[in-house]
């Protein structure tokens, strides 16, 4: 599978200014500082296709992003949607409350949404705040993939004992990815496109 282009749409601080879905969507959700703009754009191969910072929080609105892409059979169009980090103690409480609404509404109203990528920092493990965002996506029936970031952080020997504590932890398969060595990102590539049906919709051409 190869990435053909990859460029961004629109930015909106509410799901009432975004364009409406032309194609099948993923999200992308997770606190403030587990490294969601450096995945997407290990992702794709872009180095600088999502804004990066060192200060936590900077995605303050939702971002969507188109990407072109070529399969063994078939050349199809994904867009992925980069959602506000939450958790983060440094932004305003009021910012901070505003956030759950705007993440929990277009989860629940997109009508283009076709999974969400949940991601966790490996290191730190499920956080109250990841779980109950887990469960709020099987209760409104949008498939959450879940994603522990950061692998390459942890020494060789301990990489996997983590990933599958992780997996025992959630009940639910894990990707393991690391933004900097690329690891995982098949992997994560074919539940995206299964879960975005092109896979199938390749298959059947």
């Amino acid at each position: 599978m190869d990435v053909l282009d990859a460029e961004f749409i629109a930015g909106a601080p509410g799901l009432e200014q975004l364009p409406p879905p032309v194609f099948a969507e993923i999200a992308f959700a997770g606190r403030s500082n587990v490294g969601k703009s450096s995945l997407i754009n290990s992702l794709v191969r872009r180095k600088k296709l999502v804004r990066t910072s060192s200060a936590p929080g900077c995605t303050r609105t939702i971002n969507l992003f188109r990407v072109r892409l070529r399969t063994e059979e078939t050349e199809a169009h994904l867009d992925l949607v980069d959602l506000p980090g939450y958790g983060y103690a440094r932004r305003s409480k009021a910012e901070r409350k505003s956030w759950g609404p705007l993440i929990e509404g277009f989860l629940e109203q997109r009508p283009g949404l076709r999974g969400a990528v949940v991601i966790v920092d490996i290191r730190r493990g499920l956080e109250p705040d990841d779980a109950q965002l887990i469960e709020f996506l099987e209760s409104i029936d949008v498939t959450p993939i879940l994603v522990a970031t950061k692998i390459d952080k942890l020494p060789a020997s301990k990489r996997k004992p983590a990933v599958a504590a992780f997996r025992r932890q959630l009940n639910h398969p894990v990707v393991p990815y690391s933004s900097v060595t690329g690891e995982g990102r098949d992997l994560l590539w074919k539940r995206l496109l299964r879960v975005s049906s092109i896979e199938e919709a390749a298959a059947e051409a």
